[in-house]
């Protein structure tokens, strides 16, 4: 009983570093965001500097999912726990890492000036900061609808990431000197299409949590 109920509080902190992990995800991506609309050098070093948090929470996650694998040996609902566990960290701390990959184009971006304002890159930031959220909290309570209704919203990220990249190619096409930062933009909406993506994954490991089965909500 006592060996059950250690169990049950190691899951539980696994729950907890993965919710503090989506927290500082979206906290990052917001961030990332804010200091490329206004060339923030300063905030984009921000986001670099607290990336490293991320990391050993990942490590943490890590650790103790696999002591209780050695040390409990598992088995059905509460193997997939840990096994989702280390899945959802990994999809996590890939996405802090594209979050600090948009604060870099910012530093790349220092001095100059932007093109125009951007409207449909945070639109699309905001609307995977949602995506996050949610597939996390399908995680945490267990809820297979709100997995299939968060993946829903990942196919409005794509249609404006082509919406960005028409007008982006539009701009080059017009003002060929402006290739450079063209390219450093397309590649932020890259980014945050592909975090969109990693909450999707964190949707399925939600749905295979509950059923076993892992789906495919990237379709």
């Amino acid at each position: 009983m006592i060996q059950r109920r250690e169990f049950d509080q190691n899951l539980e902190e696994l729950r907890q570093l993965l919710r503090e992990m989506g927290e500082h995800v979206e906290h990052a991506l917001k961030e990332s965001i804010i200091s490329l609309q206004n060339l923030d050098v300063s905030r984009a070093k921000g986001v670099i500097a607290q990336d490293l948090k991320l990391n050993e929470m990942e490590e943490e996650v890590m650790d103790i999912g696999s002591r209780l694998i050695v040390t409990q040996q598992p088995v059905a609902k509460d193997l997939r726990r840990i096994i989702v566990a280390f899945k959802i960290s990994s999809d996590l701390e890939r996405m802090g890492d594209l979050a600090v990959d948009i604060a870099k184009v910012t530093l790349r971006l220092e001095g100059q000036t932007l093109l125009k304002p951007l409207i449909d890159i945070p639109k699309m930031a905001e609307l995977v900061e949602v995506m996050v959220e949610e597939s996390l909290q399908s995680y945490l309570d267990e809820n297979t609808d709100l997995a299939y209704k968060m993946a829903k919203d990942d196919d409005e990220v794509d249609h404006l990431y082509s919406q960005t990249i028409s007008e982006l190619y539009s701009i080059v096409i017009n003002h060929p000197d402006s290739l450079q930062q063209v390219m450093l933009l397309t590649l932020v909406g890259r980014y945050i299409e592909r975090i969109a993506d990693h909450a999707t994954n964190i949707g399925e490991s939600a749905v295979y949590l509950v059923t076993g089965h892992r789906p495919d909500l990237n379709q």
